[in-house]
């Protein structure tokens, strides 16, 4: 009678007891992976890594301020600085140290088409600014227009040479890896750089669509995790099982409030309105231009009485910063998904581990680069006006005309501008 006391409810038999123990295991497992229905805030091991996040994103959004802070060029070197950082965590990704030993030099290609392909992208970005930075002299006036008359041959030649490097230094047996590196390399350069590549176009048609997208991008990832963090219940997607409806939904809200808020506070500053023509580091002054130009607006007589204020200013630029808003609150959260399905395809958690608390500089700049690209699109789209300008013409006349043609033309306007009656 002891016996079967002490047996009861227990598998009777070894198998079963296993069979017992692994079903356990499994479901422990699978409620482990879900939210199921649970407050992450109610699970004590997150809060280290949430201390350890929030030093990290402390530490780089006052870097990113100080850099801002310094200029036009001191960002684009910052970008440049994250281009390389990315692309060596991307090489290393499907790096394979046995192949590489027999492959003396291989990685040394791919760093080649990389900075070849840095400079076809931003000699095409900053060669007038080049220009109108270094006309001091006429000899380095001519060097200047040379390389910007010839730029694409120069880069054309590079990665033809690249390219033949490759062909010469392939090897028996090695076929499959080194033409896997060769598309790999590729897909890095028109996925990874060409896209953040925007970015620097941004930053010198103006610091404030720099700033405010990227800012954008950082607030909705920090309010994605906050709300997730806090109230967070409802899985998003199975491919991310941590992103939840709330954390979804209240980093959109964040995120338009942010952008409608921030735009007002930032177009208010010339240094960050102003296109950057030149690569000199100073201060810019300018006509801010009617999106910059606050428009005052009467609230209506519903409004309590004891409310301070009786009308308000707005920037024309806030309701485009409400689109910039949108679009990071919600295509953005795709890309992160798409990285995050990219991460698990190669069975890795993180890009790499240079940030504690975040993972690699991808991890962090995956969103980046997209809302650099849409933020350029827009301005271009909605913001630039799409009629010739001066500085259209002049842009042309000196990319395509010499120095004694050019002379030619400016003698002829003046000759045209004299004759006519005042």
């Amino acid at each position: 009678m002891h016996k079967d006391n002490n047996n009861t409810g227990a598998p009777s038999t070894p198998t079963a007891r296993l069979r017992h123990r692994k079903r356990s295991s499994e479901a422990v497992g699978d409620a482990s992976k879900e939210n199921g229905g649970r407050l992450l805030v109610n699970d004590q091991n997150k809060y280290k890594s949430m201390w350890i996040r929030a030093q990290s994103t402390i530490w780089m959004i006052g870097s990113f301020a100080f850099v801002v802070y310094m200029g036009h060029l001191y960002i684009t070197a910052m970008v440049v600085v994250i281009q390389i950082y990315m692309a060596k965590e991307l090489f290393n990704l499907l790096r394979k140290a046995n192949e590489e030993r027999q492959l003396p030099g291989f990685r040394l290609l791919n760093w080649h088409f990389f900075f070849t392909a840095m400079l076809f992208v931003y000699g095409r970005i900053l060669n007038q600014r080049l220009y109108n930075t270094v006309t001091s002299g006429k000899s380095l006036y001519q060097l200047v227009i040379s390389l910007i008359k010839y730029h694409m041959v120069i880069c054309y030649s590079l990665y033809i040479a690249g390219f033949m490097w490759f062909i010469l230094t392939l090897k028996k047996k090695m076929y499959k890896y080194q033409f896997g590196q060769y598309a790999w390399t590729h897909m890095i350069l028109i996925v990874v750089f060409t896209q953040s590549s925007f970015t620097v176009a941004n930053i010198f048609e103006g610091i404030f669509w720099f700033l405010l997208p990227a800012t954008l991008i950082v607030i909705n990832d920090i309010f994605a995790y906050i709300c997730g963090f806090f109230f967070g219940k409802t899985p998003l997607i199975k491919l991310s099982p941590k992103k939840t409806w709330e954390g979804f939904i209240g980093a959109s809200i964040t995120t338009m409030i942010s952008a409608f808020v921030l735009a007002n506070i930032m177009g208010r500053f010339q240094w960050q309105t102003c296109p950057r023509k030149d690569l000199s580091t100073g201060w810019l002054q300018c006509d801010p231009g009617p999106l910059f130009k606050p428009e005052y607006f009467t609230l209506p007589g519903w409004i309590p009485q004891w409310f301070p204020w009786k009308e308000i200013s707005i920037l024309p630029v806030q309701w485009h910063a409400l689109c910039l808003g949108l679009f990071a609150s919600n295509n953005s959260t795709f890309r992160s998904f798409f990285a995050s399905g990219f991460k698990r395809a190669f069975k890795v958690k993180d890009f790499g581990d240079s940030i504690p608390g975040h993972g690699g500089i991808t991890d962090r700049m995956d969103c980046q680069m997209v809302m650099a690209v849409f933020a350029y699109i827009y301005h271009q789209s909605f913001v630039v006006p799409q009629s010739v300008s001066v500085d259209m013409l002049m842009e042309q006349i000196l990319r395509s005309l010499p120095y004694e043609e050019q002379y030619t033309l400016y003698t002829r306007l003046a000759e045209l501008i004299r004759g006519r009656p005042t």
